[in-house]
């Protein structure tokens, strides 16, 4: 069980490494440790390509996951009878569209990246935010989530969950 990182982007340098370690911390806090996880690492055009295929919004975005199990209360752990039920889902991390914003608003890109990877968790876990009452409880799981990440790592991580999108 584990997280396979796959970097398909050249545009931005990134630290795998330290994406992994932080991966794995964010694992451990979530509970999900058993569980396999995918973190696609992807380019504006890329990204922008997956969200228009499969949101209908065509342009670039921070994060997009895609739930290995689909109808999943929030904050439920998946009950996984077989191996290859093991498995949380992906995630395609915007790497070029967070490294803009890093720009923008001078934070570290691979603390962003660990926050946006904690959203996409919370949305393989069942969590959304298209409506004030999902945005109110997947608010306070990323804030509860990045205040023990931050206890365990020495880190000041701060959620970046948007109203109702």
């Amino acid at each position: 069980m584990g997280v396979v990182l796959r970097n398909l982007q050249s545009v931005v340098p990134l630290r795998r490494a330290r994406l992994r370690r932080d991966v794995e911390v964010l694992r451990h806090i979530f509970g999900v440790q058993r569980f396999d996880l995918g973190i696609i690492c992807v380019d504006n055009r890329r990204i922008q390509h997956i969200n228009n295929l499969y949101r209908k919004n065509n342009q670039p975005t921070d994060v997009l996951s895609f739930p290995f199990y689909e109808d999943l209360r929030p904050g439920k752990i998946p009950c996984a009878l077989q191996r290859d039920e093991y498995n949380l889902g992906d995630i395609f991390l915007g790497v070029e569209y967070v490294k803009h914003r890093c720009k923008e608003t001078s934070q570290d890109l691979h603390e962003a990246l660990t926050v946006v990877t904690a959203h996409g968790i919370c949305h393989l876990l069942g969590y959304r935010h298209e409506t004030e009452e999902e945005w109110i409880e997947m608010q306070q799981k990323e804030s509860y989530i990045l205040s023990e990440f931050n206890r365990l790592t020495g880190s000041h991580l701060e959620p970046l969950t948007k109203r109702c999108t």
